[in-house]
């Protein structure tokens, strides 16, 4: 009776421990799987994030360029207004071609228009002055034709004229442009001849530098200014009696010469820098000019503070990035470039570290609080 009583115990003692055994064991599996399933919470939470940096990358990068050009088209279908009136003087002067007639009207006669009477209408439209009528510049006298000679004489307004002390282009500058023009070799060497539209053509005239981010356009546009006298015997002997400069020879000294011409504007050597003003209008005297290579091939390159100078600000103030500017040319400079795209990269990596770390410590703190609880 006793044993079977000992025997009874026993297995009693038994079935107790392993029914408790079992318990423990389903309350371990239970914590296990809850970490199992915070840590897999987790990695989602945070690839989650990783991924949606990542797009967003690209996103900002290309939104502040789109909006800028909405903007931009916004404001040139605002700004186009197109005059009749200038329809009367395009007849003839918008036509590589003109015909007069005889004062009885019995006899005709056409002629070639002569180029710097030419007016490229579709130039003139797209530029900055495409919603002026001819006559706000001209006298209206040219309304009778044909035209009385002594309006030949009538003097060509400058940029100063119409700018000058006006609130609204004040941030252009245009009078401190006027004193830099003055000081420059143009107007010492040719006087009354030489006035702002022997470069910048008031009927075609667009403002480059501040709109143009395309930097092979912006060095064609430009150095093309200087060209239309310096690389014609035509255009430059009407200011200079010497014999046109051979362009090539003068430039001898430069290495590499072709790829500079391509990929710089004439002003980046002969113009001093001013840091308040986006370009540079007074020109140097041909031994002022810059020579040496590591004004522009340097961390602190000129370029920066001339060529490059607008695409810096924009890029600085949108992006934070300031040398990177020189890459959106498809240039590279030797000792001036930084790559743009790595940086982005390896700031955008660090912060994704940086973001990493803490979430992961902050969810490891929620665990141990929730361990800690159970």
């Amino acid at each position: 009776m006793c044993l079977k009583e000992n025997r009874r115990f026993k297995i009693f003692e038994i079935f107790k421990i392993t029914k408790k055994d079992a318990f423990s064991f389903k309350h371990e599996k239970k914590k296990i799987m809850s970490k199992k399933n915070s840590k897999s919470k987790f990695h989602i939470v945070f690839y989650a994030i990783v991924i949606t940096l990542v797009l967003l990358i690209p996103f900002s990068m290309s939104h502040s360029t789109e909006s800028s050009e909405n903007k931009k088209k916004k404001e040139e279908k605002e700004e186009v207004v197109h005059h009749g009136e200038n329809s009367n003087c395009f007849k003839c002067h918008g036509k590589h071609k003109y015909t007069m007639l005889s004062s009885d009207s019995s006899q005709s006669i056409t002629r070639l228009m002569p180029s710097e009477y030419f007016i490229d209408t579709v130039a003139y439209y797209k530029g900055t002055h495409k919603s002026f009528k001819c006559s706000d510049c001209h006298s209206e006298e040219y309304a009778t034709t044909p035209h009385n000679g002594d309006l030949r004489f009538e003097p060509i307004p400058s940029c100063i004229d119409c700018h000058g002390g006006d609130p609204e282009y004040e941030k252009y500058r245009f009078e401190q442009i006027e004193e830099q023009v003055q000081k420059s070799v143009h107007i010492k060497g040719c006087s009354d001849q030489f006035s702002c539209w022997r470069c910048h053509d008031a009927h075609s005239y667009k403002s480059t530098a501040r709109e143009n981010l395309n930097i092979k356009e912006l060095i064609a546009y430009d150095n093309g200014m200087c060209l239309k006298c310096h690389a014609s015997s035509v255009d430059y002997m009407l200011f200079s009696e010497n014999e046109t400069p051979n362009l090539i020879k003068k430039h001898d000294w430069l290495p590499n010469q072709a790829n500079h011409f391509k990929n710089v504007r004439c002003i980046e050597c002969h113009t001093p820098i001013v840091d308040s003003m986006l370009v540079g209008h007074n020109i140097m005297p041909k031994e002022k000019a810059v020579k040496g290579c590591v004004e522009c091939h340097s961390s602190d390159s000129r370029l920066m503070h001339t060529l490059y100078k607008f695409q810096a600000k924009e890029r600085r103030n949108e992006q934070g990035f300031f040398n990177g500017a020189i890459l959106s040319g498809d240039s590279y400079v030797i000792g001036a470039n930084r790559n743009y795209f790595l940086n982005v990269a390896s700031i955008a990596i660090f912060a994704l570290v940086v973001i990493g770390i803490l979430i992961h410590g902050i969810l490891r703190i929620i665990l141990k609080k929730k361990n800690n609880v159970n």
